[in-house]
C-alpha cells in the first residue's frame, strides 16, 4: 500500500557530489541530486525492512554552483573479505567537479506492502503507512538520524529539517540527459543500474518517474541482521517508538 501522504525533508550542505557514473575517475557531480541519494538521505533518519520509500520529486532550492577540488583517493576495491587495504600505496589525487551551497526538498511517500498489512492484522503492532509516516516526521522535528545523512559521498555531510513556507522552487530550467535513478537487486541479488532518459530540472523541480519508483519497490536489498549488535539495538530502539504511536 503506497501512502497517499507525501512527506516533505530539506536537505542543505556546503558541497555535495552526485557522480556521474560515465565520469568517475574524474568525478563530475550530476547538477541536483538524484533519487538513489534522496533515498539514502530518508533511510538514514528512518529505515525498517517492513516498509520502502518511493521517491516523487526533488526540488532546488539554491542556485546551481560548481566548484573543483582535489581529493585524495584510493585506486583499489574494498576487498570482499574485509582485508585491509594499504592507503600509502594505493592514494591517488583527483580532481572533483562538485556542487557547492545546496539545498532540496525530498518529497517521497511510504510504502508497506499489503501482504505485510495483511498478516499484521490482530496483532498488538499492525503495519499501517501512517505509523511510519508519523515516525519519520517525528524524528526530522527532534533531529534525530542513525547516521549523518550524506550529500552523495560521506565527507559532504547533509543537515536536515522541516521545510518552511519561505522554501520555494529555484526559477530555473536545467537539462540533464540521462540520470542514474538507483541500484536495482533482481531475485538473485544480481545488482543492475537503473537509469532515466530525457531528464531536467523543470522549474526548479526533478520529477522523478512513477515507472522506476515502482519497480525499485520489487527490487531484492540484502537485509542486514537483526541479531547483529547495532541492529538489534536499532529494531528494539523502533519497537519503544512504535509503541508510543
Amino acid at each position: 500500500m503506497l501512502d497517499k501522504e507525501i512527506v516533505r525533508l530539506k536537505v542543505t550542505g556546503d558541497f555535495a557530489c552526485f557522480t556521474r557514473p560515465d565520469l568517475k575517475v574524474e568525478r563530475m557531480s550530476y547538477p541536483c541530486m538524484t533519487p538513489s541519494a534522496a533515498r539514502g538521505v530518508l533511510e538514514s533518519i528512518l529505515w525498517k525492512k517492513e516498509f520502502q520509500w518511493f521517491i516523487r520529486r526533488i526540488i532546488v532550492l539554491n542556485p546551481i554552483k560548481f566548484a573543483s577540488i582535489k581529493r585524495n583517493e584510493i585506486s583499489k576495491r574494498q576487498n570482499p573479505k574485509g582485508l585491509p587495504i594499504e592507503i600509502t600505496e594505493n592514494r591517488v589525487q583527483r580532481n572533483s567537479i562538485v556542487l557547492k551551497d545546496v539545498a532540496y526538498i525530498i518529497e517521497a511517500s511510504v510504502y508497506v506492502d499489503e501482504s505485510l498489512i495483511e498478516k499484521s492484522k490482530g496483532s498488538n503492532n499492525p503495519l499501517t503507512v501512517m505509523k511510519y509516516r508519523t515516525m519519520f516526521e517525528r524524528r526530522v522535528r527532534k533531529g534525530q538520524c542513525w547516521h549523518q545523512p550524506c550529500l552523495g559521498t560521506r565527507e559532504f555531510a547533509a543537515d536536515f529539517s522541516v521545510p518552511s513556507d519561505l522554501d520555494k522552487p529555484l526559477d530555473i530550467t536545467y537539462p540533464i540527459g540521462s540520470m542514474f535513478y538507483d541500484m536495482y537487486y533482481d531475485e538473485k541479488g544480481k545488482a543492475i543500474p537503473e537509469f532515466f532518459y530525457d531528464v531536467a530540472i523543470v522549474n526548479g523541480i526533478l520529477e522523478c518517474p512513477e515507472d522506476r519508483a515502482t519497480k525499485m519497490l520489487s527490487s531484492s536489498h540484502i537485509l542486514p541482521k537483526a541479531d547483529e549488535d547495532y541492529n538489534s539495538v536499532v529494531y528494539e530502539h523502533y519497537k519503544e517508538e512504535e509503541a508510543e504511536l
